[in-house]
């Protein structure tokens, strides 16, 4: 007889001072741009009506661009509201570019100790502070030989990765949300990351600086395209 099917646990899994806690809070997020904005007063006035937590960024590579940062936890959001808010008003105007868009999801690491706390409300207080007036938001997508490593070695190449970011974060020069995009991208990346703080510098060295680790020295199969923008408008964070 065969064995016994396992099923999938799709639960997000960290770790309480009892041993393993489970739940399924996550946030999903979307970056949508446009070209041919003259004037972004009407699009911030059309995020505000929105009344959902969102950001609004001029584009620093495109004069006439912005970008409208939307997220939830029901994915039915992206599809009905957003999808809506991107059809209407002042937005009919402008240039959509679809395929600079970016979509993602929180995922957990398995040893936070508040699920709810890292996958929800922390990401949102970092895209939505005002103090986080620049960000940078890329996809990447890892060689499947990253996946043939054994655990032990993938946990050290990604705490190389991770100590540096941290280390930009206790020094208050960046801030990261690392999103999962398996499935989600039309491009077949892995993960969205996004690069936040009050200087734009400190980003550019961020990228500069992670240039030098295992993981992207030798395990990076694409990286990009980037989008570098400016807030221009922010809801309060819910």
């Amino acid at each position: 007889m065969p064995p016994p099917m396992e099923l999938p646990d799709l639960r997000e899994r960290g770790r309480g001072p009892d041993g393993p806690i489970f739940g399924e809070d996550r946030l999903f997020v979307q970056l949508l741009r446009w070209t041919g904005c003259l004037d972004p007063a009407p699009v911030i006035d059309a995020v505000r009506d929105l009344g959902e937590p969102a950001a609004v960024y001029a584009d620093l590579q495109d004069p006439r661009g912005v970008a409208v940062l939307g997220m939830s936890e029901d994915p039915e959001f992206f599809v009905t509201a957003f999808r809506d808010l991107a059809r209407s008003g002042p937005f009919r105007d402008l240039i959509p570019l679809p395929r600079l868009t970016q979509f993602g999801r929180t995922y957990s690491l398995g040893h936070e100790g508040d699920l709810r706390h890292w996958l929800v409300t922390r990401p949102a207080e970092k895209m939505l502070d005002p103090a986080n007036r620049w960000a940078v938001w890329y996809p990447l997508r890892r060689t499947g030989a990253f996946a043939a490593l054994p655990a032990e070695e993938q946990a050290a190449i990604l705490r190389e990765h991770g100590h540096l970011g941290m280390a930009y974060g206790a020094a208050n020069l960046a801030q990261d949300i690392r999103l999962a995009c398996f499935g989600l991208d039309r491009d077949d990346n892995d993960f969205v990351i996004g690069l936040l703080g009050h200087d734009l510098h400190p980003l550019s060295r961020v990228v500069q600086a992670m240039r030098a680790t295992r993981q992207t020295r030798e395990y990076l199969d694409s990286l990009g395209p980037f989008f570098v923008g400016r807030v221009i408008h922010q809801t309060e964070v819910p």
